[in-house]
């Protein structure tokens, strides 16, 4: 097939949609059992410091200072620290779906 520049598009439109498709089951597993985990450990966490109405002014900026950190240091992908880094970002994406199904379920 020859390498023209829509079958490059399509090619990387492809592997960013279905990417995970082609990982191993153990880069998969790890995924979802990072996300799970940083949902069920900020779930917790939501529902024991923030909820009580205690250091509420003091630990959503940690929060968010945190999160914010997560996502400007990714590492090149040929890095030792990627997989580390791939893990924490699994994190959390599933302690941000926490805070969002927390706002849908408190209805603000």
């Amino acid at each position: 097939m020859q390498k023209t520049n829509f079958s490059r598009i399509t090619f990387q439109l492809n592997n960013l949609f279905f990417g995970f498709l082609s990982d191993t089951w153990r880069t998969k597993s790890i995924g979802l059992i990072s996300v799970l985990t940083g949902y069920f450990l900020f779930a917790n966490f939501i529902t024991k410091f923030i909820s009580e109405g205690k250091n509420e002014l003091i630990m959503v900026p940690i929060i968010i200072i945190f999160i914010e950190i997560i996502i400007r240091i990714k590492p090149v992908s040929n890095s030792r620290f990627y997989y580390l880094w791939n893990v924490v970002d699994k994190l959390r994406i599933g302690a941000i779906y926490a805070v969002i199904l927390e706002a849908f379920k408190l209805g603000s």
